[in-house]
């Protein structure tokens, strides 16, 4: 019951800061967070009520929330168009800004002047540009909600500029093959590839003869809606530490040093010999500054160009704005402070090298394969048949995050392209993310709705039911500089289920898949070509079979987390001696 209060505390404070500094951001984190059987109905009614031309801010949540993109900007026009002045203009705006219409906002904004939270307004639409100096001057002069919002994104920039958690020495005696690791999210909580990636490393390093412990970041998972969430949780065999105060500080700066704080509580009760944390750069910041003041080694994993994908939603002016400049060079100071930086593949190791990292300082740990993964995978029809899909026809499709750069919106427009050629083909789309309600809708759109499958987000076990339910297997992501250089987890899992992969053309693909081996290419952003690719595997069986058959073995191979988590103990042991 503490617990429970504790939390209840913690989300109401954070949902009053985020009132204050963004409110619309706000209404539709909240509007994810809720179970969409209620939130979509009911914003289906709104929109279905509302006049033609409303320019309602509930309408045009509702439309946002519903992932209908073209009536939120045909809204948003109208309104710019007809000169909408004052308080709702500026709220006109905060919603295209949201919606990612900077053209649109800067309109809108244009008629808010000297109206209020006009500053908060035009602070906010720097943000979004990653103008980050210049949204903390938008809000000089401002009211008491502008100076407490201007108070958090100056903290945000200060960490950005630098400014990182300090602790005293202490007197510390490490545990030998005890490892700590800091998480931004975990199991139970988030299924993400992120966090089945961490609970795989460490349940294999617990296998490999390691003490293992998780802590994630201050705040989690009640910052994410998990108001029962407790202290902390035990899966399989995997300790994770919660760090739950009654609330947070205001600014991100004042925030990681309390983390900071909180992780070395932690460290000096378990006595880790080694600290490993996870991209991005707060982490690390964190994790230093606990490392430093205990004299004992720390590991940072880099994940992902995350730099990249905020700036992949932005457009290419985002590369050369001071976000993107600041996040670079932190992310940059932090693999070079750090004892050993891990990393995914050949693709992030050049990447790394190039910010001025010695390849001798990087190990290559690979996204991996464990678990039900390994054992025989079943046929398609047992698989469907447990799942309670058709067993016949043919099924193509994926297991993934749902957000723009994996390119689903591609995947819906090849096989709308094939429907009508391949009458038992169906496309299933297994995950959930932020793109979900529109790609619902381009499914609706499409002509064959009633042959796409929306699965939201499933379990562990039944994620790999669907992987096997697959004849085809695609990954069809955007050209981005983050998706040239990160290797994601899914077609591994594929792969080791002896499903060919259908991929887009990019560098850290290549480093998956084996073309003309375990499967084909198709170019990026061009759902043709991805078609195209996809009528010629569905009408070979041997050819599927061929590179299903490869692709297991080459994974069983070469990329298993025992195998990495044998890497880590080696560096591990490694990092120890030379420490002491």
């Amino acid at each position: 019951m503490i617990q429970l209060l504790t939390n209840a505390r913690l989300a109401a404070h954070t949902v009053l800061q985020h009132l204050t500094d963004d409110p619309m951001v706000l209404s539709l984190q909240l509007s994810r967070r809720l179970p969409a059987s209620i939130v979509h109905p009911a914003a289906r009614l709104v929109c279905a009520i509302a006049p033609k031309n409303s320019l309602s801010v509930p309408v045009l949540l509702s439309s946002l929330t519903l992932g209908d993109e073209g009536d939120v900007t045909r809204r948003l026009r109208l309104g710019a168009d007809h000169k909408v002045a004052g308080v709702h203009a500026r709220r006109l705006a905060d919603i295209a800004t949201a919606a990612n219409l900077p053209a649109l906002s800067d309109a809108l904004l244009a008629g808010a002047q000297d109206s209020r939270g006009y500053q908060s307004a035009q602070a906010r639409r720097h943000w979004h540009d990653g103008a980050m100096t210049a949204a903390v001057a938008a809000l000089e002069g401002s009211g008491a909600s502008g100076r407490r919002l201007q108070a958090r994104l100056a903290g945000e920039l200060a960490v950005f500029q630098g400014t990182a958690p300090a602790l005293a020495r202490r007197d510390y005696t490490p545990v030998r093959n005890r490892v700590l690791h800091l998480l931004t999210n975990s199991l139970p909580h988030t299924a993400s590839g992120y966090a089945q990636r961490s609970h795989s490393t460490m349940a294999a390093q617990q296998q490999e003869g390691w003490d293992v412990l998780a802590v994630t970041r201050l705040g989690y998972p009640v910052q994410v809606g998990k108001l029962r969430a407790r202290s902390s949780d035990v899966v399989d065999g995997v300790r994770y530490r919660r760090l739950l105060p009654t609330h947070l500080a205001a600014t991100l700066d004042a925030r990681l040093q309390r983390q900071a704080e909180e992780l070395l509580n932690v460290a000096l009760e378990f006595r880790p010999s080694v600290l490993h944390t996870t991209t991005h750069f707060v982490n690390g910041m964190v994790v230093r500054a606990v490392a430093e003041a205990l004299d004992i080694p720390w590991v940072y994993e880099v994940r992902g160009q995350l730099a990249d994908t905020w700036a992949s939603t932005r457009g290419p002016a985002a590369l050369a704005s001071e976000k993107y400049q600041l996040f670079q060079q932190r992310e940059a100071d932090v693999m070079a402070a750090a004892d050993l930086v891990v990393t995914l593949g050949e693709a992030m190791k050049a990447s790394i090298v190039a910010a001025g990292v010695h390849a001798d300082k990087i190990l290559i740990a690979p996204n991996a394969v464990g678990g039900r993964f390994l054992l025989e995978p079943m046929e398609p029809s047992l698989a469907r048949r447990e799942l309670g899909l058709d067993e016949d026809g043919q099924y193509i499709g994926t297991v993934s995050s749902l957000v723009a750069y994996e390119g689903i919106d591609d995947l819906i427009a090849a096989f709308a392209k094939l429907a009508g050629r391949h009458p038992d083909l169906r496309l299933l789309i297994v995950g959930d993310g932020v793109s979900l309600p529109s790609l619902r809708e381009q499914a609706k759109q499409c002509g064959f709705a009633d042959r796409v499958i929306f699965t939201g987000r499933v379990s562990k076990d039944d994620a790999v039911r669907y992987h096997q339910a697959l004849d085809i297997f695609v990954v069809p992501r955007k050209d981005f500089e983050v998706t040239r250089s990160v290797t994601p987890l899914k077609p591994v899992e594929a792969l080791a289920c002896a499903r060919p992969v259908v991929a887009s053309d990019l560098p850290a693909l290549h480093e998956i898949v084996t073309t003309g081996m375990t499967g084909v290419f198709a170019t990026p952003g061009d759902p043709s070509d991805l078609a195209e690719k996809l009528n010629w595997l569905l009408g070979s069986k041997p050819m599927r079979a061929k590179f299903g058959t490869t692709g297991r073995s080459e994974v069983l191979r070469d990329r298993t987390w025992a195998s990495n988590a044998k890497r880590f103990a080696g560096e591990y042991d490694r990092l120890t001696r030379e420490q002491a």
